[in-house]
């Protein structure tokens, strides 16, 4: 198969776990890091989410509230 390897990690949800745990036991997080990733968060969510807000309320003005 193309993806074995991805297809046994998606499968094998705790043995992924576990890896990323073990990968992750050295890794420190500075001071700032925190409030980087909520931002970095934010930055990529919003506008997607502008962006679905935006064509919900254009389908409900083309459905509803446009004038014949």
């Amino acid at each position: 198969m193309l993806f074995d390897k991805k297809v046994k990690r998606v499968l094998d949800v705790e043995k992924a776990e576990k890896e990323f745990e073990e990968r992750m036991e050295d890794v420190e997080l500075e001071k700032h890091d925190r409030l980087a990733m909520i931002l970095a968060a934010l930055i990529v969510f919003i506008p997607v989410l502008l962006l679905v807000i935006g064509l919900f309320l254009l389908a409900l003005w083309f459905f509803f509230f446009r004038h014949f």
